[in-house]
Formats: structure tokens, sequence, C-alpha cells
């Protein structure tokens, strides 16, 4: 079991009864140690009890505490992820244009036996990284720099795994300035076309054009308790009912789950995390994540260049539909002007 957070800031509101039993077995194990003493039926008592609580709490989640556990604070990140499902990840920085961009980290790796290019959203995992990585928010440059790496992955031959994890791109002044939403166009047309297979994951949070331009490509995954949204639940909110507030009911209206996302078409697989979330077991979250990916890079790996292209475009050919309707015996605007 994954050691629980003591700061009230660690843990989420609907968590606090699995955080109240995990702290109670933690005093009886600590009882035991340095009393000597015989607690293993209590404590086996309280971890059956501990799971019954997670299956209730966490089988029943609203699309807003999914939301919330998406953000969850001791929930891995890409780089976390990297450094248990990729060895031998080497970074590679700068876009040959700008800058370095910390919001986006990109390099080889390896992935079981296969060598891979690593595209990622980091967001920060303490305060100092956070302000350099902009909270996840990537600037023009970072768009660029994941380009110029998924060229580099087309030029070798190499698949792409793109880890998805940001609110959205930074929506600034300078980086308007500087092109950001080219670049984020850029990627998305350039994607479309890489003659190498491309796998994404949204580990967390999947927000709007930011998570789009590292995100087109054969298959695209989401974590159980990630989200993938237009936007986000407060913008949504705040233009529909001029009221950041009501974010819960946008939440719910925008279907923005695992679940639904899969059902319209648009994600092809759910990833499981561990019971309670991807913060309780990191290293079993980024299990499950490792062998997805394998699965699913061996399969890509299989198939022909023409292949893939064919099927990535058929793939985003068949998301959403439309309706067409032909109306007749219906006035034009110069025929009414002229019986009026």
């Amino acid at each position: 079991m994954a050691k629980a957070a003591q700061d009230r800031s660690d843990y989420l509101d609907f968590e606090r009864p699995v955080v109240e039993i995990e702290n109670k077995i933690r005093e009886f194990e600590e009882l035991a140690r340095t009393n000597n003493m015989e607690f293993s039926e209590e404590i086996s008592n309280l971890h059956k009890k501990r799971m019954s609580i997670i299956r209730e709490i966490f089988n029943n989640l609203t699309p807003w505490q999914k939301i919330l556990l998406a953000r969850h604070p001791k929930r891995p990140q890409s780089l976390d992820y990297i450094e248990r499902v990729f060895p031998h990840f080497i970074e590679l920085a700068g876009d040959r244009t700008f800058s370095d961009d910390s919001a986006i980290v990109t390099g080889p790796a390896m992935l079981g036996d296969m060598k891979v290019i690593v595209i990622a959203q980091h967001k920060g995992r303490d305060m100092k990284e956070s302000i350099k990585c902009n909270w996840g928010s990537a600037h023009p440059e970072g768009y660029r720099k994941a380009l110029e790496k998924m060229r580099l992955a087309e030029k070798f031959k190499l698949p792409i795994v793109a880890l998805i994890d940001t609110k959205g791109a930074y929506p600034g002044v300078d980086a308007e300035e500087r092109g950001q939403a080219l670049a984020i166009a850029m990627n998305l047309r350039e994607m479309s076309s890489l003659r190498t297979p491309i796998v994404c994951v949204v580990i967390s949070e999947g927000g709007s054009g930011g998570a789009l331009g590292i995100g087109v490509g054969d298959h695209l995954a989401m974590m159980e308790n990630a989200y993938y949204s237009v936007i986000s639940p407060e913008g949504c909110a705040a233009i529909l009912w001029k009221d950041s507030a009501k974010a819960p009911e946008a939440a719910a209206a925008l279907k923005l789950t695992p679940s639904d996302l899969v059902s319209f078409g648009i994600v092809d697989a759910v990833i499981p995390e561990p019971p309670g979330g991807a913060h309780r077991d990191p290293d079993e979250a980024a299990q499950n994540l490792k062998t997805h990916l394998i699965s699913i890079v061996l399969e890509l790996t299989r198939m022909s260049e023409s292949e893939i292209l064919d099927k990535r475009y058929e793939k985003y050919r068949k998301i959403g539909f439309y309706e067409k309707r032909v109306q007749e015996n219906i006035k034009k605007p110069s025929e009414d002007n002229k019986d009026a």
C-alpha cells in the first residue's frame, strides 16, 4: 500500500474516509513494531475495510470528482512515468528557433526492447519546477520543439509516444506574438502525415488545443482518471453561466471522461489505475501504462507506412457526424422583398 500523505492539502475531500483508514493502519503497524505486539488481525480487517471504501467511492465518481482526481497534487506526472517506463531516456532540448520550453520534454528512450521518441507535457512536481515548466502550459517554442523531435523520429523510423498532461497552451500575449496558434496548427498538420507510428496517452489533463498540439496519432488512450476536453469546466461555466462555481455542472455537460469519449469513438482505450487512483501506487500505474504502450507500439510497427497513414486518416474521418437537410420551397430574401 502506498503511503498516504498527512497534509490536508495532499488529499481530496472525498478521499477523507480512505485517508483515515490508512492512518489507523499505520498506527497499528507502528504499535506492532515499537511494542512487539500482535495486531495482524486488526490490520487485516482494516485493509479489507479500506478496499471496500475505495470501491464504494471510486466506482461512483462524478465527472467533476474525476477532474479533481486528474489534478491531484500527488498524481504521477510525465517525468514520473518516464523514469519508470522509459529507461535510458535522453532529453533533447530546444526548438532551434527561439529557446527551450520546459513544459514539453522530448527525447529518445527504450520501451521494452524498442527504441522510441517520447514527447511529454510536464507540469512540475514542486513550486520551483512548476514555475520552470509554466504549469504544463507550453509556449510556441514547446510545440516547435516537439515537432522537431517528431520529424527526427520519422527520419530514423522510430515510433512516437506522446504523454499529454496540460490544462491548455499558454495564452499570453508573448506566446501569441511568437505564433502560438500557428505552431499548434503546424503540429496538427504534420502529425497527421508523419510516416511513423504515433501513440498518444492522456495521463491526467487533456485541455483543448494545448493537448491536441501533441495529440494526433494512430492510437489515443486515457488513464482511467484523466479527462480530455475542448475547454476546462471552469472556462465553460464562466462562458455559459458567468459563474466558474458551476464547474461541476459544466463537467457533467462536457462529457469529458474516458468512458464518455470511448463511447463517442474519440478515445481507443482506457488504461486502468490502481484502486483509488494512480497517486496511491505510481509503480502499478506506470506498469499498466508500459504494458499498454508495448502492446500497441508492437501492433503498429508490424504495419506498413501506407497502412498506418490510411488507418490514421480513417480514424479521424470517422470522428463526429453531421446531418445535411435540404429544405425546399423557401423564399429567397429577394423574393420576400419583392412581395413586400
